[in-house]
């Protein structure tokens, strides 16, 4: 699929499928500089170059869009998150990777990041969500990277639950902090190595 981009400058007519994927893609581009409450249908048509009534061919209403958005984001955030994890080949380091992704999406993408959390749009645990498959995937994917540390010896006398409930609130945590200015980013790294020596992270 052509670039949205290379499609505006050609001229080219969207084809089927390709204008509800660059839809979500305007609507993913103006999330880089405003909030989910400032976006409208009017203005990703506009952002996409097509007609105002374009959008409701696919998202009948505003709270359609979102949601097809916020699978969008929780797609690209999982995405960041696997990709950092597959880069590393030990345990550790591949769990030090997910922390240090999870928090970067964070930073670069702030409000998607809050879009991923939002409970009015994509309520915890929610089953009947669009978004709830890249949630679930999200979990999964720390569930096997705790299970590998502990097939290797770390986090001994440790539930897995437990563990990737603490390390999950932390990065969690961090992140906010990190985006309302209380910490730098590099402080990731070391935060996460002290939580999992203090899990009983063996050398």
């Amino acid at each position: 699929m052509l670039p949205m981009s290379r499609l505006k400058e050609a001229g080219s007519p969207y084809h089927h499928g390709q204008l509800r994927e660059a839809l979500l893609d305007a609507a993913f581009e103006l999330l880089g500089t405003q909030n989910v409450n400032q976006i409208s249908l009017r203005e990703i048509a506009r952002q996409a170059g097509v007609s105002h009534a374009a959008p409701y061919h696919y998202f009948p209403d505003r709270a359609q869009l979102l949601g097809a958005l916020a699978e969008k984001c929780n797609a690209l955030f999982y995405t960041a998150q696997e990709k950092a994890v597959q880069a590393q080949s030990s345990p550790t380091e591949r769990l030090m990777a997910l922390g240090q992704a999870y928090v970067h999406f964070a930073t670069a993408h702030p409000n998607a990041f809050s879009l991923i959390f939002d409970p009015e749009i994509c309520p915890p645990n929610g089953s009947d969500t669009s978004a709830a498959t890249s949630v679930q995937a999200n979990h999964e994917l720390l569930g096997r990277v705790i299970h590998d540390c502990q097939a290797a010896g770390y986090f001994p006398g440790h539930d897995s639950a437990v563990v990737g409930a603490a390390l999950w609130a932390t990065v969690h945590g961090l992140a906010h902090l990190i985006l309302l200015g209380h910490l730098p980013e590099g402080v990731v790294p070391d935060a996460l190595r002290t939580l999992t020596a203090t899990l009983g992270e063996q050398p």
